[in-house]
């Protein structure tokens, strides 16, 4: 039986039959509803349980980054995979930080897509080649003294901080460690202080850089 349950979330109904022929063809998926909005996916992810919602930027009633943020809050064993035209930095950063843990460009391959819902239901993060190909561009590459701040970190803040670069949030980190949720967010904060960054979506540039986000 496929064992990754799918939500498709686009306004337009062939783009989602498209998506949905496409992930009815791999044997290890399912669909299991479509939303044609933000505030429908939502709804839905509470009635269905999907592991993966693949999620279009641009809809009605909530947006996608919305929605992103109000799945990952409420249901966090709930992965989404942002699918967009868009190609700006300033979508990705702003899908990173509601908590997408994939970001696939609507001109992509399929087999992108598919690559894509694999890899954040396995607990992973996925980056188009070519939004990721733009923000290692414009960032240089880490300093010796980032190199050695890297190096000060506790094995548990090292742990916390990969998963919340793999798209986890604080209780889900909590679960998967057993330890309180303020006890991750102290190595969580200690562990930015000592990189020297500041919001997730610098944390997934770093660990882009340092090759982080594929599942271990």
């Amino acid at each position: 039986m496929p064992s990754i349950r799918v939500l498709l979330a686009d306004d337009h109904a062939i783009v989602r039959e498209g998506l949905k022929s496409l992930i009815s063809q791999q044997n290890d998926m399912q669909v299991v509803g479509e939303a044609s909005d933000g505030r429908t996916a939502h709804r839905l992810v509470q009635d269905l349980t999907p592991d993966v919602v693949v999620m279009d930027v641009s809809m009605p009633e909530l947006g996608g980054a919305a929605a992103t943020a109000e799945i990952r809050r409420d249901f966090p064993g709930c992965r989404v995979v942002a699918l967009t035209v868009h190609e700006g930095e300033g979508y990705l950063h702003q899908l990173l930080q509601a908590g997408a843990s994939g970001y696939v460009l609507k001109r992509s391959a399929a087999e992108d897509l598919v690559r894509a819902v694999r890899e954040v239901a396995a607990g992973g993060t996925y980056l188009d080649p070519k939004a990721a190909g733009q923000i290692l561009g414009s960032i240089a590459r880490p300093s010796k003294a980032a190199e050695t701040s890297e190096q000060q970190l506790t094995s548990r803040e090292t742990e916390v901080i990969r998963l919340l670069a793999r798209g986890h949030i604080n209780r889900e980190i909590a679960e998967l460690l057993d330890l309180s949720i303020k006890t991750i967010e102290v190595h969580k904060a200690r562990a930015l202080e000592k990189l020297g960054l500041r919001t997730r979506a610098d944390l997934v540039r770093y660990a882009i850089q340092h090759n982080w986000l594929s599942k271990e």
